[in-house]
């Protein structure tokens, strides 16, 4: 191999696939706006713009599966834009939209709001870190070791975004949006095993009743987006801790 080839090989290896990346761009740039619209007052528009990282976040990575474009360097961009999406935007917009409004209580309150803010945004950062480092490890494959992030956000911005779509005011929810932002950061850090699935197969034949299932949950979020988006991922954030209760129960159950 000449020097020439040698030196475009080597830029070929350094060089970054576009089509995933574009993708996780679009991740990194919702999170931005959703922060930017919280800070006007856009509580709606701020939700939604979460959503639409969700949808962008899930996209990269089919993407990249799809192309075969997986890389180091997506991997981490991809956490990185997931942090901003899902950790720092998610927490700002609760804080934002309710947790300030403790403010008005105490400054012992008021430091209570923005401390439970810090530790959801936190706590994604430690998932997201430990998520990288168990990437391709059995656990991971079949089940998430903690609420994945992208759900934790959907979670507890999802039901800002349907407070806000009634139009009620955040300082009448504040204990409500409190107890769901330490929540959702605790199951993030938690060993409480969720359903990741990844061994679903899209290519299968199913049965034709699925179809339906699918339907009516694609025209239920279609009428109402905010309330059906909350109640699915509170129910995905249920799921784990009822399962762990029901293997301590068959474990401490004789015979």
């Amino acid at each position: 191999m000449s020097d020439n080839e040698s030196v475009r090989d080597s830029r070929r290896k350094r060089g970054i696939y576009l089509l995933p990346n574009l993708f996780t761009t679009g991740t990194l740039f919702a999170g931005f706006y959703s922060i930017i619209a919280a800070t006007q007052g856009r509580f709606v528009v701020a939700a939604v713009a979460i959503f639409v990282a969700m949808l962008t976040d899930m996209l990269d990575g089919r993407v990249a599966r799809m192309t075969h474009t997986e890389s180091d360097f997506g991997i981490q961009y991809d956490s990185l834009a997931d942090l901003v999406a899902f950790g720092l935007a998610s927490g700002f917009l609760a804080y934002v939209y309710s947790l300030e409004s403790l403010a008005y209580y105490s400054n012992v309150a008021g430091k209570l709001g923005w401390l439970a803010a810090f530790f959801y945004t936190a706590a994604a950062a430690l998932r997201l870190a430990r998520f990288n480092i168990t990437r391709g490890g059995a656990t991971e494959k079949k089940v998430f070791l903690g609420l994945p992030s992208p759900a934790a956000a959907g979670l507890l911005v999802g039901f800002i975004w349907a407070s806000a779509d009634f139009g009620i005011d955040g300082s009448t929810l504040v204990l409500p949006v409190l107890a769901l932002t330490i929540a959702a950061g605790a199951l993030m850090v938690s060993n409480v095993r969720y359903a990741s699935f990844k061994d679903l197969d899209f290519g299968e034949r199913v049965p034709f009743r699925y179809i339906l299932i699918m339907l009516v949950v694609f025209v239920a979020i279609v009428i109402d987006p905010a309330r059906i988006l909350f109640l699915g991922f509170l129910i995905y954030a249920l799921s784990g801790p009822i399962q762990a209760l029901r293997r301590r129960r068959r474990r401490h159950t004789p015979g």
